[in-house]
Protein backbone atom coordinates (compact mmCIF):
# COMPACT_ATOMS: atom_id res chain seq x y z
CA UNK A 1 0.00 0.00 0.00
CA UNK A 2 3.05 2.12 0.98
CA UNK A 3 4.32 2.17 -2.78
CA UNK A 4 0.43 2.79 -3.96
CA UNK A 5 0.69 6.44 -1.98
CA UNK A 6 4.00 6.76 -3.16
CA UNK A 7 3.37 6.84 -6.83
CA UNK A 8 0.04 8.49 -6.56
CA UNK A 9 1.53 11.60 -4.56
CA UNK A 10 4.48 11.51 -7.01
CA UNK A 11 2.09 12.20 -9.64
CA UNK A 12 0.28 15.10 -7.82
CA UNK A 13 3.25 16.46 -6.04
CA UNK A 14 4.70 19.48 -8.14
CA UNK A 15 8.45 20.86 -8.25
CA UNK A 16 8.06 23.48 -5.82
CA UNK A 17 7.04 20.21 -3.49
CA UNK A 18 3.13 21.47 -3.41
CA UNK A 19 0.36 18.89 -3.98
CA UNK A 20 -2.41 20.73 -6.40
CA UNK A 21 -4.93 18.48 -7.76
CA UNK A 22 -7.84 19.20 -9.99
CA UNK A 23 -10.41 17.20 -12.42
CA UNK A 24 -13.54 18.77 -14.47
CA UNK A 25 -16.58 20.02 -12.81
CA UNK A 26 -18.30 20.63 -16.25
CA UNK A 27 -18.43 18.39 -19.49
CA UNK A 28 -15.71 19.06 -21.70
CA UNK A 29 -16.78 20.78 -25.19
CA UNK A 30 -13.98 20.54 -27.02
CA UNK A 31 -12.45 22.57 -30.28
CA UNK A 32 -9.76 22.26 -32.36
CA UNK A 33 -7.67 24.45 -34.89
CA UNK A 34 -5.05 24.18 -37.44
CA UNK A 35 -5.87 20.36 -38.49
CA UNK A 36 -8.43 18.86 -41.21
CA UNK A 37 -11.81 17.20 -39.90
CA UNK A 38 -10.18 13.75 -39.64
CA UNK A 39 -7.93 14.81 -37.14
CA UNK A 40 -10.85 16.55 -35.58
CA UNK A 41 -12.39 13.21 -35.34
CA UNK A 42 -9.75 11.30 -33.86
CA UNK A 43 -9.45 13.98 -31.15
CA UNK A 44 -12.98 13.31 -30.11
CA UNK A 45 -12.73 10.22 -30.17
CA UNK A 46 -9.83 10.23 -27.74
CA UNK A 47 -11.71 12.88 -25.69
CA UNK A 48 -14.78 10.40 -25.42
CA UNK A 49 -12.94 7.41 -24.78
CA UNK A 50 -11.03 8.90 -21.84
CA UNK A 51 -14.34 10.76 -20.30
CA UNK A 52 -16.03 7.38 -20.75
CA UNK A 53 -12.94 5.73 -18.81
CA UNK A 54 -13.93 8.58 -16.05
CA UNK A 55 -17.37 8.05 -16.28
CA UNK A 56 -17.59 11.85 -17.13
CA UNK A 57 -19.75 13.45 -20.09
CA UNK A 58 -18.84 15.18 -23.47
CA UNK A 59 -20.79 18.08 -24.94
CA UNK A 60 -21.05 20.20 -28.19
CA UNK A 61 -21.30 23.64 -26.23
CA UNK A 62 -20.17 24.65 -23.07
CA UNK A 63 -22.87 27.16 -21.88
CA UNK A 64 -20.67 29.61 -20.84
CA UNK A 65 -17.65 29.03 -22.55
CA UNK A 66 -18.97 28.12 -26.26
CA UNK A 67 -15.85 25.46 -26.02
CA UNK A 68 -13.95 24.90 -23.06
CA UNK A 69 -10.90 22.43 -24.59
CA UNK A 70 -8.93 24.28 -26.96
CA UNK A 71 -6.52 22.49 -28.93
CA UNK A 72 -4.33 24.38 -31.41
CA UNK A 73 -1.93 22.71 -33.52
CA UNK A 74 0.98 25.07 -34.97
CA UNK A 75 4.20 25.01 -36.76
CA UNK A 76 5.40 27.61 -35.07
CA UNK A 77 5.04 29.23 -31.49
CA UNK A 78 4.64 32.40 -33.32
CA UNK A 79 1.40 31.55 -34.84
CA UNK A 80 -0.27 31.92 -31.55
CA UNK A 81 -0.10 35.71 -31.45
CA UNK A 82 -1.19 35.95 -34.93
CA UNK A 83 -4.66 34.17 -33.90
CA UNK A 84 -7.50 36.18 -33.27
CA UNK A 85 -8.56 37.31 -30.28
CA UNK A 86 -6.60 34.64 -28.32
CA UNK A 87 -5.07 36.95 -26.14
CA UNK A 88 -8.20 37.78 -24.51
CA UNK A 89 -8.64 34.76 -23.77
CA UNK A 90 -5.08 34.18 -22.32
CA UNK A 91 -3.63 37.92 -21.44
CA UNK A 92 -0.11 36.47 -20.39
CA UNK A 93 0.25 35.11 -24.25
CA UNK A 94 2.87 37.08 -25.28
CA UNK A 95 5.14 36.16 -22.04
CA UNK A 96 3.87 32.44 -22.80
CA UNK A 97 5.22 32.33 -26.25
CA UNK A 98 8.67 33.74 -25.14
CA UNK A 99 8.85 31.33 -22.75
CA UNK A 100 7.68 27.97 -25.06
CA UNK A 101 10.10 29.40 -27.48
CA UNK A 102 13.09 29.42 -25.64
CA UNK A 103 12.32 26.31 -24.20
CA UNK A 104 11.78 24.69 -27.34
CA UNK A 105 9.04 23.39 -26.10
CA UNK A 106 6.51 21.37 -28.94
CA UNK A 107 3.40 21.41 -26.40
CA UNK A 108 1.78 23.11 -23.41
CA UNK A 109 -1.20 23.17 -21.44
CA UNK A 110 -2.51 26.00 -19.79
CA UNK A 111 -5.38 25.32 -17.41
CA UNK A 112 -8.47 27.70 -16.16
CA UNK A 113 -10.48 27.00 -12.75
CA UNK A 114 -13.26 27.39 -11.13
CA UNK A 115 -14.26 28.66 -8.18
CA UNK A 116 -14.18 25.13 -6.03
CA UNK A 117 -10.83 24.52 -7.91
CA UNK A 118 -12.17 22.10 -10.89
CA UNK A 119 -10.96 22.38 -13.92
CA UNK A 120 -13.06 25.11 -16.02
CA UNK A 121 -11.18 25.49 -19.34
CA UNK A 122 -8.19 23.85 -20.94
CA UNK A 123 -6.04 25.12 -24.06
CA UNK A 124 -3.43 23.13 -25.32
CA UNK A 125 -0.57 23.99 -27.62
CA UNK A 126 0.69 21.66 -29.96
CA UNK A 127 3.87 22.65 -32.36
CA UNK A 128 4.56 20.18 -34.90
CA UNK A 129 8.49 19.62 -34.53
CA UNK A 130 9.57 16.70 -36.37
CA UNK A 131 9.29 14.84 -32.95
CA UNK A 132 6.03 15.39 -33.24
CA UNK A 133 5.15 15.11 -36.96
CA UNK A 134 6.82 11.30 -36.57
CA UNK A 135 4.05 10.31 -33.93
CA UNK A 136 0.61 9.28 -35.22
CA UNK A 137 -2.41 11.39 -34.90
CA UNK A 138 -4.08 9.02 -32.94
CA UNK A 139 -0.93 8.93 -30.26
CA UNK A 140 -0.65 12.89 -29.90
CA UNK A 141 -4.60 13.30 -29.59
CA UNK A 142 -4.30 10.18 -26.83
CA UNK A 143 -1.28 11.91 -25.03
CA UNK A 144 -2.49 15.45 -24.63
CA UNK A 145 -6.39 14.19 -23.05
CA UNK A 146 -4.90 12.27 -20.86
CA UNK A 147 -3.00 14.76 -20.10
CA UNK A 148 -5.69 17.03 -19.69
CA UNK A 149 -8.22 15.10 -17.86
CA UNK A 150 -7.14 16.15 -14.41
CA UNK A 151 -4.74 18.77 -13.39
CA UNK A 152 -1.67 16.01 -12.92
CA UNK A 153 1.92 17.32 -11.33
CA UNK A 154 4.28 19.23 -13.72
CA UNK A 155 6.76 16.44 -13.13
CA UNK A 156 4.47 13.72 -13.55
CA UNK A 157 5.20 12.08 -16.97
CA UNK A 158 8.86 14.10 -16.94
CA UNK A 159 11.21 10.94 -18.71
CA UNK A 160 7.99 8.79 -19.00
CA UNK A 161 4.80 8.93 -21.31
CA UNK A 162 1.11 7.93 -19.68
CA UNK A 163 0.79 6.14 -22.92
CA UNK A 164 2.39 1.90 -24.19
CA UNK A 165 2.87 0.95 -27.43
CA UNK A 166 1.49 -2.58 -28.32
CA UNK A 167 2.87 -4.65 -30.91
CA UNK A 168 1.32 -2.96 -33.76
CA UNK A 169 3.01 0.01 -32.65
CA UNK A 170 -0.42 1.67 -31.76
CA UNK A 171 -0.13 3.54 -28.33
CA UNK A 172 -2.96 3.06 -25.61
CA UNK A 173 -3.31 3.96 -22.38
CA UNK A 174 -0.80 2.58 -19.43
CA UNK A 175 -3.36 0.46 -16.86
CA UNK A 176 -2.13 2.05 -13.72
CA UNK A 177 -2.64 5.45 -15.17
CA UNK A 178 -5.96 4.86 -16.18
CA UNK A 179 -6.56 3.17 -12.90
CA UNK A 180 -5.75 7.04 -11.45
CA UNK A 181 -7.98 8.50 -13.54
CA UNK A 182 -10.78 6.23 -12.65
CA UNK A 183 -10.49 6.49 -9.30
CA UNK A 184 -9.90 10.12 -9.29
CA UNK A 185 -13.23 10.56 -10.70
CA UNK A 186 -15.33 8.73 -8.15
CA UNK A 187 -18.10 10.51 -7.06
CA UNK A 188 -16.89 10.83 -3.32
CA UNK A 189 -14.00 12.39 -4.51
CA UNK A 190 -13.22 15.92 -4.09
CA UNK A 191 -12.91 17.88 -7.20
CA UNK A 192 -9.61 19.79 -6.57
CA UNK A 193 -7.78 18.92 -3.38
CA UNK A 194 -4.10 20.57 -2.30
CA UNK A 195 -3.55 18.21 0.61
CA UNK A 196 -1.77 15.06 0.70
CA UNK A 197 -4.02 12.78 2.13
CA UNK A 198 -5.83 13.51 -0.89
CA UNK A 199 -3.61 10.86 -2.23
CA UNK A 200 -4.23 8.12 0.61
CA UNK A 201 -7.98 8.22 -0.40
CA UNK A 202 -7.08 7.81 -4.44
CA UNK A 203 -4.63 5.13 -3.30
CA UNK A 204 -7.43 3.53 -1.44
CA UNK A 205 -9.64 3.44 -4.08
CA UNK A 206 -6.84 2.34 -6.32
CA UNK A 207 -6.31 -0.98 -3.98
CA UNK A 208 -9.91 -1.78 -4.29
CA UNK A 209 -9.79 -1.83 -7.77
CA UNK A 210 -7.73 -4.83 -7.91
Amino acid sequence: MSDIIETVTRYFTRADGSYLFARWGRPIAPVAFGVEESTVAILKGAIEAVCQLAGHEMAETDPELGSNFMVFFLRDWQELIETPNLDRMIPELGALVERLKAADANQYRLFRFEPDGGIKACFVFIRMDDAMAELPAETICLGQVVQSIVLWSDQAFVGSSPLALTGKDVAILKPEIASVIRAAYDRVMPVSADDPSHALRLAARLQAQH
